[in-house]
């Protein structure tokens, strides 16, 4: 096998938008369904897109009248307010990007999220400007994480058998639907414990992408 391409999955690697989405959710189902609900109750469901990351939610505390469609684009409007100036990258993640390009590799960018949420996340941290060949959302598949649709997607685009991808990840899910695509997966200890991470099979571990060494992934 040899290393062509790094994919690079986005919320819990390339920054930390874990509380802002959490906090859109939170606020939605107060005005949507006045409905109090935690950050700790979205826990389970991180890396599985917003569908299932709202969805999951809503069927613990019995939500009548959820509608995944129209919660989710009220979710990504609060969203998108709240990490206008406060979003930042995580240590090391353009970095990397970069250096990733520098050696001649391909990079893509696969998330579960949706289109808007994306785009509003990469711009917020800079890297909205042509670091990635190819860009796979959540809308781009019909089943996502911990399948592997989206990863194979990602390859497909960018012309590279999954084989010689390297896959970038902090969730279990996402760990599952690398494995799941024929792909190595370096797990980032940004969300998950690193035990739940190897059990899922990742193959590397790193604190985060200032700590990781690329050319582990280039042996």
């Amino acid at each position: 096998m040899k290393t062509s391409a790094v994919i690079f999955d986005m919320d819990g690697v390339l920054m930390d938008s874990e509380w802002f989405i959490a906090e859109a959710g939170k606020r939605m189902f107060k005005e949507n369904h006045n409905v109090d609900v935690a950050h700790a109750d979205f826990k389970p469901f991180v890396g599985f897109g917003e569908n299932r990351f709202l969805g999951g939610v809503a069927a613990k505390h019995g939500v009548s009248g959820f509608d995944v469609e129209r919660d989710k684009a009220r979710t990504y409007e609060i969203y998108c307010d709240i990490v206008k100036g406060k979003l930042n990258e995580l240590p090391g993640a353009a970095a990397f990007v970069g250096s990733c390009r520098a050696r001649g590799l391909k990079t893509a960018l696969a998330t579960s999220t949706d289109r808007v949420k994306m785009l509003a996340s990469l711009h917020e941290i800079g890297l909205d400007h042509g670091e990635f060949d190819a860009m796979v959302n959540g809308l781009d598949v019909e089943r996502r994480k911990p399948f592997p649709d989206i990863f194979l997607k990602a390859a497909e685009l960018i012309g590279i058998e999954p084989a010689n991808c390297w896959v970038v990840e902090d969730a279990i899910a996402g760990v599952a639907a690398a494995k799941a695509a024929g792909m190595r997966c370096l797990a980032l200890l940004t969300t998950f414990p690193e035990a739940e991470l190897r059990k899922a099979g990742a193959d590397l571990i790193a604190t985060d992408l200032a700590d990781a060494k690329l050319d582990l992934l280039l042996l």
